[in-house]
C-alpha cells in the first residue's frame, strides 16, 4: 500500500531497532517520539482532501477488520473478539494486522489463520485508537478508505471524549464502542452514528495450566490483581488492590497477594515492591503470558481485585466472572454495565478531580477514588466465606454467559451492517 513513504520508512526502521529502544531510552522520551509523528499525521489528515464517498458496489459485500491484531495487551484482545463476533454472525471477513507502535510484545497467533493484510471488502471495521487513528490513515493510505464505508471501533474510559481528538473523526463513517459509557462520552462530540456493540465473550480454553506452572501455593486463598504498563498505572491502581489487600491481612500467612504484570517497566515494578516489602505471601509475574496461560491463572486464584479509577469496558474482571473466580470492583465506568452487587463485589467511591495529566487522561476530568476500607472489608468476607464465594462464582459465570452470548452480539454486528448496505445501494 502507498500511504506516506517517509513515515513508513521511519516506523519500520523503528519497528526493527525496537528491542534496543525500549533497552537504552526511557519509555516517555519514546511516547514523546511517538507523538510527534501522531501529532504531524494529525496535521496531515486535517488538510488531506475529502475522501471518496462509500459505494457498495466498489467492493464486494464483507468487512475489512483493521486492528493490532497480534498485540498481547488489551486493545489487542478486543480487537481479537471483535473478530470473534464477525465469525459467529457469519460475515465475510478478512484481518489487516496493523503494527502499531507500542512497547507490547506483538506475538498473539489467534487470528493467524485470518489474517491477510488485504482489504478487499466495502465494510472496513478499524480498531484503532482515536489517538493513534491519524498516523494509521498516514500509513496505510487513501485506498483503504476511499469508497469503503469506515467504522472504528473505540474504547475511552472518561466521560468526556477529548477534544484534541476530534479530528480522528473526519475519517468515521460511524463508531462502534463495547459500552453505553463510551458511546455516552463520544456523542458529546459527533452527530456520527454511534452503536454499542459489545465483546462476543466465550468460556476461555484453560489448557491444564494449574498454580503449580506459575510457582503459586496451592493452600492459601489468593487474590489476583493485573494492569498493563502500556496503560496508566494511576487509570488501573494496582497500588489501591496493594493498600486493600494490605488492611485486610496485615499478617496473614493464610491468604496470599498475585501481582500479574504486563509489559513490565522497572520504575512502576520497583513502585509496587516499595510497597509490598516486608509482606509475606506476595507473588509478582512480570512478564507477558500466553493468553491461554493468562486465562489459566486467572481462574486458578480465588479472586480478582480491580480497584480501578476508570474502565472503557473492563474486560479482565468479565473473563474472571466467565471463568468462576469472584471479583472485586469499583462500582463506577463502563464495568457497571454487565457487573451489579448480586454477582460481584461492588465498592463505593468518590469522584474526584484529575489534579495532572496522567498520559492521555488530562488534568480537570473525572475518575472514581475507590473505598480502600470496603473493598478490604469485601477481601476478608471472600477469605473467610467459602459459601459466599461459591454463590457469586456460580450468578456471575450465569450472568456474564447470558449478556455476552457470542450468537447475540454476532448478530447486532449482522444486523448493523445489513442496515447501513440498505441505506447504501450504490
Amino acid at each position: 500500500m502507498k500511504g506516506n513513504n517517509s513515515a513508513n520508512f521511519a516506523l519500520n526502521t523503528a519497528k526493527k531497532l525496537k528491542p534496543l529502544l525500549i533497552k537504552c531510552l526511557p519509555i516517555s522520551l519514546l511516547r514523546r517520539v511517538k507523538k510527534l509523528f501522531v501529532n504531524r499525521a494529525a496535521k496531515k489528515l486535517r488538510n488531506a482532501p475529502e475522501r471518496l464517498p462509500f459505494s457498495r458496489s466498489a467492493n464486494p459485500d464483507g468487512v475489512n477488520l483493521i486492528g493490532f491484531v497480534r498485540g498481547e495487551m488489551g486493545l489487542g484482545q478486543s480487537c481479537r473478539l471483535v473478530a470473534h463476533g464477525l465469525s459467529v454472525a457469519d460475515i465475510p471477513f478478512t484481518v489487516y494486522n496493523y503494527e502499531q507502535i507500542s512497547t507490547a510484545r506483538q506475538s498473539d497467533n489467534t487470528l493467524k489463520r485470518d489474517i491477510t493484510n488485504t482489504t478487499p471488502y466495502n465494510v472496513n471495521i478499524i480498531h484503532i485508537n482515536p489517538y493513534e487513528l491519524p498516523l494509521a490513515y498516514v500509513r496505510l493510505g487513501d485506498e483503504v478508505w476511499n469508497r469503503r464505508y469506515n467504522i472504528v471501533y473505540w474504547l475511552w474510559e472518561l466521560e468526556k471524549f477529548p477534544p484534541e481528538w476530534e479530528s480522528s473523526l473526519l475519517l468515521a463513517d460511524e463508531i462502534w464502542t463495547p459500552t453505553e459509557f463510551v458511546s455516552k462520552s463520544i456523542r458529546g462530540s459527533t452527530d456520527k452514528p454511534i452503536c454499542t456493540i459489545p465483546y462476543a465473550l466465550s468460556i476461555p480454553p484453560l489448557e491444564g495450566y494449574g498454580r503449580e506452572h506459575f510457582n503459586l501455593p496451592s493452600d492459601k486463598i489468593l487474590f489476583l490483581c493485573m494492569y498493563d504498563c502500556s496503560s496508566v498505572m494511576e487509570r488501573k491502581n494496582p497500588l489501591g488492590a496493594i493498600s486493600a489487600y494490605k488492611k485486610a491481612f496485615a499478617d496473614n500467612s493464610e491468604t496470599g497477594l498475585v501481582i500479574k504484570v504486563n509489559n513490565p517497566q522497572e520504575d512502576e515494578l520497583q513502585r509496587i515492591q516499595a510497597e509490598l516489602m516486608g509482606y509475606p505471601n506476595i507473588y509478582i509475574i512480570a512478564e507477558v503470558l500466553e493468553k491461554s496461560k493468562l486465562n489459566a491463572l486467572i481462574a486458578c486464584v480465588d479472586v480478582y481485585v480491580s480497584l480501578h479509577r476508570a474502565e472503557g469496558f473492563g474486560l479482565v474482571p468479565a473473563e474472571a466472572m466467565l471463568s468462576g473466580t469472584p471479583v472485586v470492583a469499583t462500582n463506577w465506568s463502563a464495568n457497571t454495565e454487565f457487573m451489579n452487587n448480586n454477582i460481584a463485589c461492588m465498592v463505593d467511591y468518590k469522584l474526584i478531580t484529575i489534579e495532572k495529566d496522567c498520559g492521555h487522561f488530562r488534568a480537570g476530568n473525572r475518575w472514581a477514588d475507590p473505598d480502600i476500607h470496603q473493598a478490604a472489608e469485601y477481601m476478608r468476607r471472600l477469605n473467610s466465606d467459602e459459601d459466599f464465594r461459591t454463590d457469586l462464582s456460580r450468578k456471575a459465570k450465569e450472568h456474564i454467559t447470558k449478556q455476552f452470548d457470542p450468537v447475540i452480539i454476532a448478530e447486532l454486528m449482522r444486523s448493523r451492517i445489513l442496515e447501513i448496505y440498505k441505506e447504501y445501494t450504490s
